[in-house]
């Protein structure tokens, strides 16, 4: 194994970048088709107030990453392995045949709709860097005990990156505890709803009957999981996977480790953002990882093959 994709989640979006995608046949048609599934057209996902729905991000987010994939793969690049952080999981089913496009933007439709329906103010997530999830957890848990507002591990992104989900006020007076505890950093995330966590598990149940009749396939390349941090081969255990991630902790960093130990050698960051090539570069060095949006397309293609052909150095 040697390429790996990775579809970055909600958070990493900027204003404008469904106009940044290259102009490439591929783009071109995934754009069109995504607009006929939706009945409106996707170019107007990425405005700075459209950016404020989490239905908007988490569709745009979708439609950029299977964008670059089927622009990709017309140059006869595809991926060994594809994993996503949070809504990165559907355009990873999608990347390696588990699921089909038009399917994959109903369903994050749907799953919008649902988180954001569930939580439509007041909620949201906190990037913590510095802490241990075991030591952000012991936090998490004395400020319950102390009688203050709960939050949530959402993500592990590294082994001290962790993103914790729960209320706006309770955020904002973890970060204040978390900062006292000897956190480097603790910021609040461009996300308005407490994703990853068990405030989201009702959302969850309804996404779980709403996806019993949308077709899944057995993976034609490795997809790797988020709740488990390992590779899924069944149609069933990708749609478990994709239903029921709202409302577990993302592994992301068991992902990327295992990605790299399966031999992984060149990871390629789907749009927008380089958030996941950030956490790659950090946590395994002499991995090399590229973020698709830092150059233009024909650059982007040679730098891959080339990387390729001289097996990741």
């Amino acid at each position: 194994m040697t390429l790996a994709f990775l579809f970055p989640g909600q958070g990493a979006q900027t204003d404008g970048f469904l106009h940044r995608l290259p102009e490439h046949p591929a783009t071109a048609a995934t754009l069109s088709e995504a607009s006929d599934v939706l009945g409106f057209d996707v170019m107007t996902l990425d405005t700075h107030a459209a950016l404020e729905s989490t239905v908007a991000v988490q569709i745009g987010m979708v439609v950029a990453a299977v964008a670059i994939t089927r622009a990709l793969a017309t140059e006869r690049l595809a991926p060994d392995v594809s994993a996503g952080l949070s809504v990165g999981a559907y355009p990873a089913a999608v990347s390696c045949g588990a699921l089909q496009f038009a399917d994959a933007v109903r369903l994050v439709r749907k799953r919008a709709e649902l988180m954001e329906a569930a939580y439509p103010s007041g909620y949201g997530l906190a990037a913590i860097a510095g802490l241990t999830e075991h030591q952000v957890e012991t936090l998490a848990a004395q400020d319950a005990l102390d009688g203050r507002p709960r939050v949530f591990v959402g993500n592990v992104n590294a082994p001290r990156q962790i993103v914790v989900a729960g209320a706006t006020d309770a955020l904002d007076a973890f970060i204040g505890t978390a900062l006292a505890a000897g956190a480097r950093k603790a910021t609040r995330l461009a996300v308005s709803v407490p994703s990853h966590c068990e405030l989201l598990a009702p959302a969850a149940d309804e996404l779980a009957a709403y996806a019993r009749d949308i077709p899944f396939y057995a993976p034609q390349s490795l997809y790797i999981g988020n709740r488990g941090g390992r590779p899924l081969h069944t149609a069933d255990a990708i749609r478990d996977d994709l239903v029921t991630n709202m409302c577990h902790t993302v592994r992301w960093f068991d992902a990327l480790t295992v990605m790299v130990e399966m031999g992984a050698r060149v990871l390629l960051e789907a749009p927008p953002g380089q958030v996941l090539t950030d956490i790659a570069h950090e946590q395994f060095p002499d991995t090399v990882a590229l973020p698709a949006n830092a150059m233009a397309f024909d650059r982007l293609v040679a730098t891959v093959r080339r990387r390729l052909d001289t097996g990741g150095k």
